[in-house]
This record gives structure tokens, C-alpha cells and sequence, in this order.
């Protein structure tokens, strides 16, 4: 059945080709996309069950073009949605039908490698890996990993705080961001931070790491960059049972060793990334941690000792130690490649995104498996282990009557439990549109006012990323006017910039 759309009006249509007449006055050539068909692959993000084609797409290249864009967009109230490499899992860079889509992938020079500081100074349209490559010939890397790391951006991962397989040690994007520039909802261009480990007054690096495209457009970033260590072995450790494994992890933080990577996978996630890899992962277990140790190599032979004596006592069923660096590599891109692989098993998943204490893994993971048997669909689970990232990668299709809806409540029921065992609804996805309606479990009405009070400091009239990570939407006047505590603290009116 053929479904007829309304068509706009003559005055939407005027409106709309006067706008991208403006758009194209400052970003010309190529630099925006007006027709349908070129529109396509900007309709989604990463959770392409969502979709929702822009009214035009922008794509700048200068901080200058950026700064204009946005300008002429708050003088004429028009919404924008920033745009990395649009590998976001959370629906953060779905566009909106009435807003300019600003995609940042023309930002992608790396602009300074200062090795004497341990910094690079980037812009925000280099990927992930890229970013390795150009300082691996010293013998330096960027810690942050994501799986999707091939394609994904260093300014989508500033907003969304991404970490990776091996962020137990070496910590998420915020941790590893020193300073940046961003680009107001005004037009004003910011820089914040830069080379120095510390900066005086307020951590607004904090701020902006994790926010999602709602406060700023991030125009350059300075990372820090840490040099490899002199010896990184991988370990693959099998067990019977999944809760082993999740005992194992809490032992061996427990016992004050912090591997370099920690993760777990099991026994559906096993199957499908070794058919897929073929890292020579053991096919008979129900659950697998890949177990990465780095440092002088006198300290790694004791640590992989202790960590396999470790794992005996809880029962590990194999043992596998990486003898090469291409071994090494090999155990991981394994794990890294997870989520391609479960996508060969089914036609559709849902990748989760919560955080639990790591000791209530065993209790996460019997829950999933009791919600697995309630909506009658299959879950495959891969974790950050180390810290507790769980990524449950719900398995459904969206071709049968009501599986995506079953798959949608399935996952929001994840999140609930990992806010029950004392965790929180996101480790590195975000929000976006994916949890927003989640937000209440974890937080009051009181933190969520707060939350946009911070926003409107920023975007005083809403126009940046509206409708992602908030459930209920004030205006930031209504806001100034709330008390809190009975009417006996009032929130004054906020600055504008």
C-alpha cells in the first residue's frame, strides 16, 4: 500500500528554498545538499530503526562557515543538528524535518602532532583510528577504542564521551581531551582548554565532553597521546559458565591488578564474531574475557601469571596467551568486530548501552536472560567488563509483526535493571533519542531541570539538537522562573551569551 504524504505548502517551499539560498551564500560549491535522493544517507545515525530525512544538509569547512551557518540559524530561529561520522548507536545525529543537519566530515585535518607535549591537535572530522596512524611511526597512540573505531570521528566521540576495549586503564574521551574549540548557537567561537594537563576556573572541557551536540559544535580538538607500551600480551580465557566469568572480573580488579583491556563476550557473540574473524576463539564455552596486560615485560610475565591463577580458581575451563603482536591483534579484532558479526545472524539488533557495579555482573546477566525468555527473543552480550559497560545486543526482525517493539521494551528493561543494581543508563552511546524517555528511572525532575538550566546557558533558545536527551522539554524563561524546596530558593534569570 502506497502511503501518500501531505505535500507542503507553497509557503513551506518558499521558506525552505530561502533558506538553502542563504546556506549556499556561505558554505558554496558542494557545500549543501537540498534534494532528496543526495539527503538519504544523512536520514539516520547508527539506530537506523529511527529515520527522518533533514530539511537541507550543510556541509562547512572552516570554523569560520561554521560559525556563519550557525549565526544566520539563531537570527532566523532555524534548529540544527551537528553531525560527526554518524556512527552514534543513540540516535544523538538523527536530523529533524524543519532543521539544517551541520555534518563536520570535511574537518579533516589533523592540524598540529606536538610530540615534546605528548598532544595533537585535530579537527573533529579525523577518524578514530586516523588519529593512531599519524603518530604511530614515534611510537605514540590515542587510548580511546571504540569497536567502531575505523569510521568513527574524535568530535563524535567528544560528544557522546566514547571509550573502548581499552578504556578500563587508560580512561573514556574525557580523560583523554585536553582542549577544544566549539562554536555557540550565536555564532561565537570558544576555545576552551588546550595543551596544559590543567586550566584554571571551571571544568567546561567536563561539560562539553558527553553533551551530545546540545551545547556546541566542536571545531578542533587537542588530544593527548600516550606512548605504546614495551610489551602488550593478550590473554583468551573460556568458562563454563558466564557467571564465572563475571567472578573472575571482580577477582582480578579485587586482587589491585588493572588490566590494560578487560572484556567479555558470551556464548552467541563467541560464535558469531569467530565465524565471522576466525581468531580462533573456543567454540565449547559459554563465555569468554580477553584479558590484555601491558608494561615492562618482566611485569607483564608476573601479571599473566597471577591472572590465570586467578581465573583456575574460578573455575576457567581454557587458556590462551597471545605469542606475537598479530596474535595479539588477532584475539581482539574479534571482539572489535562483535557487532558486524551478530548482524550476519539476524537481520536486526538493538545495541544496548548500560552501566553496573562490576561485582552485580552475575545478577545482570541472569536478568537478561530472564528477559530474553519473557519477549522471546535472542540476546547476544558483549561487555566492557572491566568497568561494567555492558552491551546486550538484542537480536529481532523488524519485517515481523511486532518484534521491533518487543526488541525496543526488551532493551528499555536492561537499562532499568542496571539502574536498580546501582548503575547508570549510558557508559559511552549517550542519550540521544534512544533513552531520553529512560531518563526519570535515574533522574528527578529536579536534576533534569538543572540539566537544561546548564543548556540554556549555552542555547538560551533551544535551537541546538532539540528533542534528544531530554523527555520533557522547558522553555529556558519557564525555567528561570522555578523554585525549588517549597519556594525557598529561587534560580535567577540565566546569563545569555
Amino acid at each position: 500500500m502506497t502511503i501518500l504524504m501531505p505535500q507542503p505548502d507553497a509557503a513551506i517551499i518558499a521558506r525552505r528554498n530561502e533558506i538553502v539560498t542563504a546556506l549556499r551564500a556561505i558554505v558554496p560549491g558542494e557545500g549543501v545538499i537540498s534534494s532528496e535522493p543526495e539527503m538519504l544517507p544523512y536520514e539516520s545515525d547508527g539506530l537506523m530503526a529511527y529515520r527522518q530525512p533533514p530539511m537541507v544538509v550543510v556541509l562547512p569547512e572552516t570554523t569560520e562557515q561554521v560559525s556563519r551557518v550557525l549565526k544566520y540559524c539563531f537570527e532566523q530561529r532555524i534548529k540544527v543538528v551537528p553531525r560527526g561520522s554518524g556512527t552514534s548507536l543513540s540516535g544523538g545525529a538523527l536530523p529533524l524535518a524543519d532543521g539544517v543537519l551541520l555534518g563536520l566530515g570535511k574537518f579533516k585535518r589533523i592540524r598540529e602532532i606536538d610530540f615534546d607535549n605528548r598532544v595533537v591537535v585535530t579537527e573533529p572530522g579525523v577518524t578514530n583510528l586516523a588519529l593512531s596512524q599519524a603518530v604511530a611511526h614515534a611510537g605514540f597512540y590515542y587510548a580511546p577504542d571504540p569497536s567502531s573505531q575505523i569510521a568513527c570521528s574524535i568530535g563524535g566521540n567528544v560528544a557522546e564521551n566514547s571509550g573502548g576495549v581499552h578504556c578500563l586503564k587508560y580512561g573514556m574521551t574525557t580523560n583523554n581531551v585536553l582542549g577544544c574549540e566549539i562554536v555557540l548557537m550565536t555564532g561565537e567561537v570558544l576555545r576552551i582548554g588546550g595543551k596544559a594537563a590543567e586550566n584554571a576556573g571551571y571544568d567546561l572541557m567536563g561539560i562539553i565532553t558527553g553533551s551530545e551536540g546540545l551545547l556546541g559544535v566542536v571545531t578542533e580538538v587537542t588530544v593527548r597521546i600516550l606512548q605504546k607500551p614495551e610489551t602488550a600480551r593478550a590473554m583468551m580465557v573460556g568458562f563454563a559458565e558466564v557467571e564465572a566469568a563475571g567472578e573472575c572480573v571482580a577477582r582480578i580488579i579485587g586482587a589491585g591488578i588493572i588490566p590494560g583491556g578487560m572484556e567479555m563476550m558470551d556464548k552467541p557473540a563467541i560464535h558469531a564474531a569467530e565465524a565471522f574473524v576466525q581468531a580462533g576463539y573456543p567454540l565449547d564455552v559459554e563465555a569468554l574475557l580477553i584479558i590484555e596486560l601491558d608494561g615492562p615485560s618482566v611485569e607483564v610475565d608476573e601479571l599473566i601469571n597471577r591472572v590465570e591463577t586467578i581465573a583456575q580458581g574460578c573455575g576457567s575451563t581454557s587458556c590462551r596467551i597471545s605469542t606475537s603482536e598479530a596474535e595479539r591483534n588477532l584475539f581482539w579484532a574479534g571482539r572489535k568486530a562483535a557487532f558486524p558479526a551478530v548482524g550476519r545472524i539476524s537481520p536486526d539488533y538493538l545495541c544496548m548501552d548500560g552501566t553496573i557495579p562490576r561485582g552485580k555482573l552475575p545478577q545482570a546477566l541472569a536478568r537478561i536472560r530472564e528477559l530474553s525468555d519473557k519477549y522471546g527473543l535472542r540476546c547476544a552480550n558483549v561487555f566492557h567488563a572491566g568497568d561494567g559497560n555492558l552491551h546486550p545486543l538484542i537480536l529481532y526482525d523488524a519485517n515481523q509483526p511486532d518484534e521491533m517493539e518487543r526488541a525496543e521494551a526488551f532493551g528499555a528493561d536492561i537499562l532499568r535493571c542496571c539502574v536498580e543494581l546501582g548503575g547508570v543508563l549510558t557508559g559511552e552511546h549517550g542519550v540521544g533519542i534512544e533513552k531520553r524517555d529512560l531518563m526519570p528511572e535515574m533522574f528527578s525532575d529536579i536534576d533534569l531541570n538543572q540539566q537544561q538550566r546548564l543548556k540554556c546557558a549555552f542555547d538560551a533558545q533551544g535551537l541546538l539538537n532539540p528533542g534528544k536527551v531530554f523527555p520533557t522539554l522547558h522553555r529556558c524563561a519557564e525555567l528561570g522562573r522555578m523554585h525549588v524546596h517549597a519556594g525557598k530558593l529561587a534560580f535567577p534569570e540565566l546569563p545569555r551569551f
